[in-house]
Protein backbone atom coordinates (compact mmCIF):
# COMPACT_ATOMS: atom_id res chain seq x y z
CA UNK A 1 0.00 0.00 0.00
CA UNK A 2 1.40 3.40 -1.00
CA UNK A 3 1.96 6.26 1.45
CA UNK A 4 -0.27 9.30 1.88
CA UNK A 5 1.88 11.55 -0.26
CA UNK A 6 2.08 8.95 -2.94
CA UNK A 7 -1.67 8.45 -2.80
CA UNK A 8 -2.20 12.17 -3.18
CA UNK A 9 0.10 12.33 -6.15
CA UNK A 10 -1.61 9.39 -7.71
CA UNK A 11 -5.00 10.95 -7.10
CA UNK A 12 -3.90 14.16 -8.79
CA UNK A 13 -2.51 12.26 -11.74
CA UNK A 14 -5.58 10.09 -11.98
CA UNK A 15 -7.95 12.98 -12.56
CA UNK A 16 -6.39 15.20 -15.26
CA UNK A 17 -9.77 16.52 -16.46
CA UNK A 18 -11.23 17.21 -13.03
CA UNK A 19 -11.01 20.36 -10.91
CA UNK A 20 -8.16 20.12 -8.48
CA UNK A 21 -9.15 21.52 -5.06
CA UNK A 22 -6.83 24.23 -3.69
CA UNK A 23 -4.48 23.17 -0.96
CA UNK A 24 -5.56 24.01 2.59
CA UNK A 25 -4.06 27.17 4.21
CA UNK A 26 -0.73 26.41 5.71
CA UNK A 27 -0.80 27.21 9.40
CA UNK A 28 -1.99 30.37 11.23
CA UNK A 29 -0.09 32.95 9.08
CA UNK A 30 -2.55 32.74 6.19
CA UNK A 31 -5.50 33.40 8.52
CA UNK A 32 -3.89 36.51 9.90
CA UNK A 33 -3.23 37.85 6.37
CA UNK A 34 -6.90 37.52 5.38
CA UNK A 35 -8.16 39.38 8.48
CA UNK A 36 -9.03 43.22 8.22
CA UNK A 37 -6.40 45.51 9.80
CA UNK A 38 -7.39 47.08 13.08
CA UNK A 39 -6.62 50.68 11.93
CA UNK A 40 -8.83 50.53 8.82
CA UNK A 41 -12.25 51.02 10.56
CA UNK A 42 -10.86 53.90 12.60
CA UNK A 43 -9.41 55.52 9.46
CA UNK A 44 -12.74 55.18 7.65
CA UNK A 45 -14.63 56.70 10.59
CA UNK A 46 -12.10 59.56 10.80
CA UNK A 47 -12.42 60.26 7.04
CA UNK A 48 -16.23 60.29 7.27
CA UNK A 49 -16.07 62.61 10.28
CA UNK A 50 -13.73 65.01 8.45
CA UNK A 51 -16.01 65.06 5.39
CA UNK A 52 -19.02 65.74 7.62
CA UNK A 53 -17.21 68.56 9.44
CA UNK A 54 -16.17 70.10 6.12
CA UNK A 55 -19.74 70.01 4.81
CA UNK A 56 -21.04 71.50 8.06
CA UNK A 57 -18.39 74.25 8.02
CA UNK A 58 -19.12 75.07 4.37
CA UNK A 59 -22.86 75.29 5.07
CA UNK A 60 -22.28 77.49 8.13
CA UNK A 61 -19.91 79.75 6.20
CA UNK A 62 -22.45 80.29 3.41
CA UNK A 63 -25.15 80.99 5.97
CA UNK A 64 -22.98 83.51 7.83
CA UNK A 65 -21.48 85.27 4.79
CA UNK A 66 -23.66 88.35 5.28
CA UNK A 67 -22.70 88.62 8.94
CA UNK A 68 -18.98 88.23 8.17
CA UNK A 69 -19.16 90.96 5.51
CA UNK A 70 -20.90 93.30 7.96
CA UNK A 71 -18.19 92.60 10.56
CA UNK A 72 -15.49 93.32 7.97
CA UNK A 73 -17.11 96.65 7.06
CA UNK A 74 -17.44 97.53 10.74
CA UNK A 75 -13.79 96.69 11.35
CA UNK A 76 -12.60 99.04 8.58
CA UNK A 77 -15.00 101.73 9.81
CA UNK A 78 -13.50 101.39 13.29
CA UNK A 79 -10.00 101.65 11.82
CA UNK A 80 -11.05 104.80 9.97
CA UNK A 81 -12.27 106.61 13.09
CA UNK A 82 -9.52 105.23 15.34
CA UNK A 83 -7.25 108.32 14.99
CA UNK A 84 -10.04 110.73 15.97
CA UNK A 85 -11.15 108.57 18.92
CA UNK A 86 -7.58 108.08 20.15
CA UNK A 87 -6.89 111.81 19.92
CA UNK A 88 -9.98 112.64 21.99
CA UNK A 89 -9.15 109.90 24.48
CA UNK A 90 -5.62 111.30 24.87
CA UNK A 91 -7.15 114.63 25.94
CA UNK A 92 -9.07 113.06 28.82
CA UNK A 93 -12.37 112.09 27.16
CA UNK A 94 -13.56 108.59 27.94
CA UNK A 95 -13.13 106.30 24.95
CA UNK A 96 -16.78 105.27 24.79
CA UNK A 97 -17.95 108.89 24.89
CA UNK A 98 -15.41 109.88 22.26
CA UNK A 99 -16.59 107.09 19.95
CA UNK A 100 -20.21 108.14 20.51
CA UNK A 101 -19.45 111.78 19.62
CA UNK A 102 -17.63 110.77 16.44
CA UNK A 103 -20.51 108.56 15.34
CA UNK A 104 -23.07 111.25 16.10
CA UNK A 105 -21.15 113.76 13.97
CA UNK A 106 -20.91 111.30 11.07
CA UNK A 107 -24.62 110.40 11.27
CA UNK A 108 -25.63 114.07 11.29
CA UNK A 109 -23.45 114.78 8.24
CA UNK A 110 -24.79 111.76 6.32
CA UNK A 111 -28.41 112.51 7.23
CA UNK A 112 -28.03 116.14 6.15
CA UNK A 113 -26.48 115.16 2.83
CA UNK A 114 -29.16 112.55 2.09
CA UNK A 115 -31.91 115.02 3.00
CA UNK A 116 -30.51 117.73 0.72
CA UNK A 117 -29.96 115.28 -2.12
CA UNK A 118 -33.44 113.80 -1.74
CA UNK A 119 -35.09 117.21 -1.73
CA UNK A 120 -33.12 118.23 -4.80
CA UNK A 121 -34.08 115.08 -6.70
CA UNK A 122 -37.72 115.44 -5.66
CA UNK A 123 -37.76 119.05 -6.85
CA UNK A 124 -36.19 118.13 -10.17
CA UNK A 125 -38.66 115.30 -10.70
CA UNK A 126 -41.58 117.62 -10.00
CA UNK A 127 -40.15 120.17 -12.40
CA UNK A 128 -39.69 117.56 -15.14
CA UNK A 129 -43.28 116.37 -14.66
CA UNK A 130 -44.59 119.93 -14.81
CA UNK A 131 -42.55 120.79 -17.90
CA UNK A 132 -43.30 117.50 -19.66
CA UNK A 133 -46.18 118.95 -21.78
CA UNK A 134 -43.89 121.72 -23.02
CA UNK A 135 -41.17 119.20 -23.91
CA UNK A 136 -43.74 117.04 -25.65
CA UNK A 137 -45.07 119.99 -27.65
CA UNK A 138 -41.57 120.92 -28.81
CA UNK A 139 -40.85 117.33 -29.89
CA UNK A 140 -44.17 117.05 -31.73
CA UNK A 141 -43.59 120.38 -33.49
CA UNK A 142 -40.13 119.24 -34.62
CA UNK A 143 -41.53 115.93 -35.95
CA UNK A 144 -44.38 117.67 -37.81
CA UNK A 145 -41.98 120.20 -39.36
CA UNK A 146 -39.39 117.65 -40.58
CA UNK A 147 -41.59 114.67 -41.51
CA UNK A 148 -44.75 116.46 -42.72
CA UNK A 149 -47.00 114.76 -40.15
CA UNK A 150 -50.05 116.02 -38.27
CA UNK A 151 -49.51 114.78 -34.73
CA UNK A 152 -51.30 116.28 -31.75
CA UNK A 153 -50.37 116.19 -28.11
CA UNK A 154 -53.79 114.91 -27.04
CA UNK A 155 -53.53 111.92 -29.39
CA UNK A 156 -50.02 111.09 -28.19
CA UNK A 157 -51.05 111.30 -24.53
CA UNK A 158 -54.09 109.08 -25.08
CA UNK A 159 -51.93 106.57 -26.93
CA UNK A 160 -49.44 106.50 -24.08
CA UNK A 161 -52.14 106.12 -21.43
CA UNK A 162 -53.85 103.29 -23.33
CA UNK A 163 -50.65 101.43 -24.19
CA UNK A 164 -50.12 97.92 -22.86
CA UNK A 165 -46.53 98.49 -21.69
CA UNK A 166 -47.59 101.38 -19.44
CA UNK A 167 -50.37 99.28 -17.93
CA UNK A 168 -48.01 96.37 -17.26
CA UNK A 169 -45.40 98.74 -15.82
CA UNK A 170 -47.92 100.17 -13.35
CA UNK A 171 -48.99 96.68 -12.31
CA UNK A 172 -45.41 95.53 -11.79
CA UNK A 173 -44.62 98.67 -9.83
CA UNK A 174 -47.63 98.11 -7.59
CA UNK A 175 -46.63 94.50 -6.89
CA UNK A 176 -43.00 95.53 -6.28
CA UNK A 177 -43.78 98.06 -3.55
CA UNK A 178 -43.67 95.33 -0.91
CA UNK A 179 -40.30 94.09 -2.17
CA UNK A 180 -38.87 97.60 -2.11
CA UNK A 181 -40.13 98.13 1.44
CA UNK A 182 -38.54 94.85 2.52
CA UNK A 183 -35.22 95.82 0.97
CA UNK A 184 -35.31 99.22 2.65
CA UNK A 185 -35.97 97.68 6.05
CA UNK A 186 -33.22 95.13 5.46
CA UNK A 187 -30.80 97.89 4.52
CA UNK A 188 -31.63 99.86 7.66
CA UNK A 189 -31.12 96.78 9.82
CA UNK A 190 -27.78 96.12 8.12
CA UNK A 191 -26.66 99.71 8.71
CA UNK A 192 -27.65 99.42 12.37
CA UNK A 193 -25.68 96.19 12.71
CA UNK A 194 -22.57 97.69 11.08
CA UNK A 195 -22.80 100.78 13.28
CA UNK A 196 -23.11 98.67 16.43
CA UNK A 197 -20.11 96.47 15.57
CA UNK A 198 -18.02 99.48 14.52
CA UNK A 199 -18.86 101.24 17.80
CA UNK A 200 -17.72 98.24 19.84
CA UNK A 201 -14.55 97.81 17.77
CA UNK A 202 -13.62 101.48 18.20
CA UNK A 203 -14.64 101.85 21.85
CA UNK A 204 -13.04 98.58 23.00
CA UNK A 205 -10.04 98.73 20.68
CA UNK A 206 -7.38 98.44 23.43
CA UNK A 207 -9.25 95.58 25.10
CA UNK A 208 -9.59 93.79 21.75
CA UNK A 209 -5.85 94.13 21.11
CA UNK A 210 -5.02 92.83 24.60
CA UNK A 211 -7.33 89.85 24.13
CA UNK A 212 -5.79 89.03 20.77
CA UNK A 213 -2.22 89.38 22.04
CA UNK A 214 -2.90 87.29 25.15
CA UNK A 215 -3.04 84.09 23.09
CA UNK A 216 0.16 84.81 21.15
CA UNK A 217 3.84 84.63 22.10
CA UNK A 218 5.68 87.94 22.63
CA UNK A 219 7.35 87.89 19.20
CA UNK A 220 3.98 87.45 17.48
CA UNK A 221 2.41 90.14 19.64
CA UNK A 222 4.83 92.72 18.26
CA UNK A 223 4.00 91.72 14.69
CA UNK A 224 0.25 91.88 15.30
CA UNK A 225 0.45 95.31 16.93
CA UNK A 226 2.61 96.61 14.10
CA UNK A 227 0.17 95.32 11.49
CA UNK A 228 -2.69 96.92 13.45
CA UNK A 229 -0.93 100.30 13.49
CA UNK A 230 -0.18 100.08 9.77
CA UNK A 231 -3.85 99.31 9.06
CA UNK A 232 -4.98 102.29 11.17
CA UNK A 233 -2.50 104.66 9.49
CA UNK A 234 -3.34 103.55 5.96
CA UNK A 235 -7.11 103.53 6.45
CA UNK A 236 -7.11 106.91 8.17
CA UNK A 237 -4.71 108.32 5.58
CA UNK A 238 -6.92 107.01 2.79
CA UNK A 239 -10.00 108.72 4.21
CA UNK A 240 -8.06 111.93 4.89
CA UNK A 241 -6.65 112.16 1.37
CA UNK A 242 -9.98 111.24 -0.20
CA UNK A 243 -11.84 113.76 1.93
CA UNK A 244 -9.41 116.52 0.93
CA UNK A 245 -9.71 115.64 -2.75
CA UNK A 246 -13.50 115.49 -2.39
CA UNK A 247 -13.44 119.01 -0.99
CA UNK A 248 -11.30 120.30 -3.87
CA UNK A 249 -13.44 118.50 -6.45
CA UNK A 250 -16.66 119.80 -4.91
CA UNK A 251 -15.41 123.40 -4.89
CA UNK A 252 -14.26 123.18 -8.52
CA UNK A 253 -17.55 121.72 -9.75
CA UNK A 254 -19.52 124.20 -7.64
CA UNK A 255 -17.77 127.11 -9.38
CA UNK A 256 -18.64 125.63 -12.78
CA UNK A 257 -22.27 124.87 -11.95
CA UNK A 258 -22.77 128.28 -10.36
CA UNK A 259 -21.25 129.94 -13.42
CA UNK A 260 -23.65 128.02 -15.68
CA UNK A 261 -26.56 128.93 -13.37
CA UNK A 262 -27.48 125.27 -12.79
CA UNK A 263 -30.01 124.87 -9.94
CA UNK A 264 -28.95 123.23 -6.67
CA UNK A 265 -25.27 123.74 -7.40
CA UNK A 266 -24.06 123.20 -3.78
CA UNK A 267 -25.80 119.82 -3.43
CA UNK A 268 -24.57 118.69 -6.84
CA UNK A 269 -21.03 119.75 -5.94
CA UNK A 270 -21.13 117.71 -2.72
CA UNK A 271 -22.50 114.74 -4.68
CA UNK A 272 -19.71 114.93 -7.25
CA UNK A 273 -17.03 115.32 -4.58
CA UNK A 274 -18.10 112.31 -2.51
CA UNK A 275 -18.96 109.86 -5.29
CA UNK A 276 -15.94 110.73 -7.43
CA UNK A 277 -13.47 110.11 -4.59
CA UNK A 278 -14.89 107.10 -2.83
CA UNK A 279 -15.42 105.25 -6.13
CA UNK A 280 -11.94 105.63 -7.66
CA UNK A 281 -11.16 105.88 -11.39
CA UNK A 282 -14.76 105.56 -12.61
CA UNK A 283 -16.46 107.49 -9.82
CA UNK A 284 -15.85 110.86 -11.47
CA UNK A 285 -17.76 109.88 -14.59
CA UNK A 286 -20.58 108.30 -12.60
CA UNK A 287 -20.84 111.35 -10.36
CA UNK A 288 -20.85 113.70 -13.35
CA UNK A 289 -23.95 112.04 -14.84
CA UNK A 290 -26.35 113.74 -12.40
CA UNK A 291 -25.04 117.31 -12.96
CA UNK A 292 -25.11 116.68 -16.70
CA UNK A 293 -28.76 115.63 -16.48
CA UNK A 294 -29.71 118.67 -14.41
CA UNK A 295 -27.74 120.97 -16.73
CA UNK A 296 -29.49 119.43 -19.74
CA UNK A 297 -32.84 120.58 -18.36
CA UNK A 298 -31.51 124.15 -18.37
CA UNK A 299 -29.66 124.10 -21.70
CA UNK A 300 -28.40 121.10 -23.72
CA UNK A 301 -25.10 122.89 -24.37
CA UNK A 302 -24.53 123.19 -20.62
CA UNK A 303 -24.49 119.40 -20.35
CA UNK A 304 -21.70 119.30 -22.94
CA UNK A 305 -19.69 121.89 -20.99
CA UNK A 306 -20.11 119.85 -17.80
CA UNK A 307 -18.89 116.71 -19.60
CA UNK A 308 -15.79 118.49 -20.91
CA UNK A 309 -15.00 119.89 -17.48
CA UNK A 310 -15.43 116.48 -15.82
CA UNK A 311 -12.99 114.86 -18.26
CA UNK A 312 -10.39 117.63 -17.91
CA UNK A 313 -10.64 117.67 -14.13
CA UNK A 314 -10.20 113.88 -14.02
CA UNK A 315 -6.90 114.21 -15.89
CA UNK A 316 -5.76 117.02 -13.58
CA UNK A 317 -6.64 114.96 -10.54
CA UNK A 318 -4.93 111.78 -11.75
CA UNK A 319 -1.63 113.36 -12.84
CA UNK A 320 -1.23 116.44 -10.63
CA UNK A 321 -3.42 116.42 -7.52
CA UNK A 322 -3.62 112.80 -6.48
CA UNK A 323 0.15 111.97 -6.55
CA UNK A 324 0.91 114.90 -4.23
CA UNK A 325 -1.86 114.18 -1.73
CA UNK A 326 -1.45 110.41 -1.54
CA UNK A 327 2.36 110.28 -1.58
CA UNK A 328 2.52 109.81 2.21
CA UNK A 329 -0.79 108.08 2.89
CA UNK A 330 -1.77 105.44 0.31
CA UNK A 331 1.01 105.50 -2.25
CA UNK A 332 -0.21 102.77 -4.59
CA UNK A 333 -0.11 102.71 -8.36
CA UNK A 334 -3.32 103.77 -10.17
CA UNK A 335 -3.38 100.44 -12.03
CA UNK A 336 -3.13 98.58 -8.71
CA UNK A 337 -5.90 100.76 -7.28
CA UNK A 338 -8.17 100.07 -10.25
CA UNK A 339 -7.43 96.34 -10.13
CA UNK A 340 -8.11 96.21 -6.40
CA UNK A 341 -11.44 97.99 -6.89
CA UNK A 342 -12.43 95.53 -9.64
CA UNK A 343 -11.39 92.55 -7.50
CA UNK A 344 -13.19 93.93 -4.44
CA UNK A 345 -16.34 94.51 -6.48
CA UNK A 346 -16.20 90.96 -7.84
CA UNK A 347 -15.80 89.51 -4.33
CA UNK A 348 -17.99 91.72 -2.14
CA UNK A 349 -19.86 94.04 -4.50
CA UNK A 350 -20.08 97.72 -3.64
CA UNK A 351 -18.65 97.05 -0.19
CA UNK A 352 -15.54 95.54 -1.71
CA UNK A 353 -15.09 98.58 -3.93
CA UNK A 354 -15.06 100.82 -0.84
CA UNK A 355 -12.62 98.84 1.29
CA UNK A 356 -10.39 97.47 -1.49
CA UNK A 357 -7.92 100.37 -1.63
CA UNK A 358 -7.24 100.68 2.13
CA UNK A 359 -6.92 96.89 2.37
CA UNK A 360 -4.41 96.76 -0.50
CA UNK A 361 -2.52 99.77 0.88
CA UNK A 362 -2.28 98.08 4.29
CA UNK A 363 -1.04 94.85 2.72
CA UNK A 364 1.50 96.72 0.60
CA UNK A 365 2.82 98.67 3.59
CA UNK A 366 3.01 95.53 5.73
CA UNK A 367 4.93 93.62 3.07
CA UNK A 368 7.17 96.60 2.41
CA UNK A 369 8.19 96.62 6.06
CA UNK A 370 9.47 93.03 5.91
CA UNK A 371 10.60 92.52 2.31
CA UNK A 372 14.34 93.10 1.93
CA UNK A 373 15.25 95.52 -0.86
CA UNK A 374 18.54 96.04 -2.68
CA UNK A 375 20.14 98.93 -4.54
CA UNK A 376 19.32 98.93 -8.23
CA UNK A 377 22.19 98.87 -10.69
CA UNK A 378 22.92 101.83 -12.95
CA UNK A 379 22.16 99.82 -16.07
CA UNK A 380 20.41 102.10 -18.62
CA UNK A 381 17.97 99.29 -19.36
CA UNK A 382 16.41 99.90 -15.93
CA UNK A 383 15.27 103.32 -17.17
CA UNK A 384 13.83 101.82 -20.34
CA UNK A 385 16.78 102.64 -22.63
CA UNK A 386 17.72 99.92 -25.06
CA UNK A 387 21.26 98.59 -25.42
CA UNK A 388 23.85 100.20 -27.66
CA UNK A 389 23.81 97.39 -30.16
CA UNK A 390 20.02 97.21 -30.33
CA UNK A 391 19.54 100.89 -30.97
CA UNK A 392 21.95 101.17 -33.94
CA UNK A 393 20.69 101.54 -37.45
CA UNK A 394 21.00 98.98 -40.24
CA UNK A 395 23.76 100.98 -42.02
CA UNK A 396 25.84 101.09 -38.82
CA UNK A 397 25.44 97.34 -38.34
CA UNK A 398 26.56 96.63 -41.92
CA UNK A 399 29.55 98.95 -41.50
CA UNK A 400 30.61 97.23 -38.29
CA UNK A 401 30.27 93.86 -39.98
CA UNK A 402 32.50 94.96 -42.92
CA UNK A 403 35.09 96.43 -40.56
CA UNK A 404 35.18 93.20 -38.60
CA UNK A 405 35.78 91.19 -41.75
CA UNK A 406 38.62 93.51 -42.81
CA UNK A 407 40.33 93.08 -39.45
CA UNK A 408 40.00 89.31 -39.71
CA UNK A 409 41.52 89.26 -43.24
CA UNK A 410 44.44 91.48 -42.11
CA UNK A 411 45.21 89.20 -39.16
CA UNK A 412 45.12 86.10 -41.36
CA UNK A 413 47.52 87.62 -43.93
CA UNK A 414 49.93 88.75 -41.21
CA UNK A 415 49.89 85.31 -39.65
CA UNK A 416 50.66 83.62 -42.99
CA UNK A 417 53.62 86.04 -43.57
CA UNK A 418 55.17 85.14 -40.20
CA UNK A 419 54.46 88.46 -38.48
CA UNK A 420 53.66 87.84 -34.81
CA UNK A 421 50.29 88.93 -33.59
CA UNK A 422 50.02 91.86 -31.24
CA UNK A 423 50.29 90.84 -27.65
CA UNK A 424 51.89 87.43 -28.37
CA UNK A 425 55.47 86.47 -27.37
CA UNK A 426 57.47 84.20 -29.76
CA UNK A 427 60.84 82.93 -28.52
CA UNK A 428 63.92 82.77 -30.79
CA UNK A 429 65.62 79.41 -30.42
CA UNK A 430 69.05 81.02 -30.95
CA UNK A 431 68.73 83.91 -28.54
CA UNK A 432 66.52 82.49 -25.84
CA UNK A 433 63.30 83.83 -24.54
CA UNK A 434 62.95 87.44 -23.59
CA UNK A 435 61.43 88.06 -20.19
CA UNK A 436 58.24 90.03 -20.11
Amino acid sequence: MASTDDTGQLGQQASPFGATPPPPPAGNAAGQGARMPRWLPRAMMLALALVGLFQLGSWAFHQLTGLLINILIAFFAALAIEPAVSRMAARGVRRGLATFLVFIGLLIAIAGFVTLLGSMLAGQIIKIVEDFPAYLDSVISWINAHFNTDLKRVDVQEGLLRSDWLRSYVQNSATGVLDVSTQVLGGLFQMLMITLFAFYFAADGPRLRRTLCSVLPPARQVEVLRAWEIAVDKTGGYLYSRGLMALISGVAHYVLLEFLDVPNAPVLAVWVGLVSQFLPTIGTYLAGALPMLIAFTVNPWYALWVLVFVVLYQQFENYVLQPKLTAKTVDIHPAVAFGSVVAGTALLGAVGALIAIPAVATLQAFLGAYVKRYDVTDDPRVQGHRGRGRGTSVVTRVRNLVDGRRVAVTENSAHSAGVPEQGSTHSDPGKGSTPA
